[in-house]
């Protein structure tokens, strides 16, 4: 059975990010960096411009003027709007065009920004500080299930069956059928994108937090978000009574599950602008 670094290997159409990420990147993330040199870094991809104006121009309590510049939209949006920006944008580009004919990546794309969404709400309900790192992570969640689907369609489509037939975990049964799981393997993605080790190890940890020593606090994050949101979609006659959070997640983040439905319904408000930054490139595939 293959590894997860040879299914990412095989996918050579995703194994690095467009150069343009990078770089816009680096200087919004650099602390020296002015005003103007992230307008100049954004300005060096179309996509991102269009939707950065356009959710600038959509702010509920934005200017009465429409906004014009990306420098505008820049003073106005903040680090964290533009990460999003960024994040959304560019990983959708990444994947657009990808030959995929047995998964509903509509439904993907907008299972992985709700993912997203969640995982900064949880962030900031427990007072973390890394916003922006918990969008990034949330988003590319269920990223390894794109490259599953890429280079093992078949495989990983039994595997989805089985598991809801049996009632089993997904992961697990991918384990069985392909070798590795999606979390496995979307990790390796991430670490030939050369990302942060901390959203690396968010990534492949999110189903045992436990087990990602000094990144337990990011990858508990993910793994809150994403049992919500597998939560949120899973028929109402399966789903148990309450979502099934690891303990050690909770504990690590001091996360409070009551507080779940307030946050679901602030995300759910939220969701369909967020879409409108990936699905251009992402209904193109």
């Amino acid at each position: 059975m293959p590894l997860a670094s040879e299914l990412v290997q095989a996918c050579a159409a995703v194994s690095t990010l467009p150069e343009v990420y990078c770089r816009v990147r680096d200087v919004v993330e650099d602390p020296n960096a002015t005003s103007e040199d992230r307008v100049k870094a954004l300005q060096l991809d179309p996509g991102i411009v269009v939707r950065l104006l356009r959710m600038a121009n959509n702010l509920p309590n934005g200017p009465s003027r429409g906004v014009d510049t990306v420098t505008h939209a820049v003073q106005l949006l903040g680090k964290q709007g533009i990460t999003d920006v960024i994040a959304t944008t560019t990983v959708g580009q990444t994947f657009a065009g990808l030959p995929v004919h047995l998964m509903d990546l509509s439904k993907f794309w907008r299972k992985s920004v709700f993912c997203a969404l969640l995982a900064r709400a949880i962030a900031k309900s427990c007072g973390v500080d890394s916003h922006e790192q918990s969008y990034v992570a949330g988003l590319l969640r269920d990223i390894g299930h794109l490259v599953l689907y890429q280079t093992v369609p078949q495989r990983a489509q039994s595997a989805l069956i089985e598991a809801g037939y049996l009632e089993a975990s997904l992961a697990e049964v991918e384990q069985s059928n392909i070798g590795c799981d999606f979390a496995e393997v979307g990790a390796e993605l991430i670490r030939s994108w050369g990302l942060p080790v901390q959203i690396e190890q968010a990534i492949r940890c999110q189903l045992s937090p436990k087990d990602a020593g000094e990144f337990i606090l990011v990858a508990s994050i993910v793994h809150l978000a994403g049992v919500a949101a597998d939560y949120e979609e899973m028929d109402s006659s399966r789903r148990s009574a309450i979502a099934p959070f690891s303990p050690q997640a909770i504990t690590a983040t001091g996360f409070v599950p009551a507080d779940l439905p307030t946050l679901l319904a602030a995300v759910r408000a939220q969701l369909q602008e967020a879409l409108t930054m990936v699905q251009p490139y992402t209904m193109a595939a």
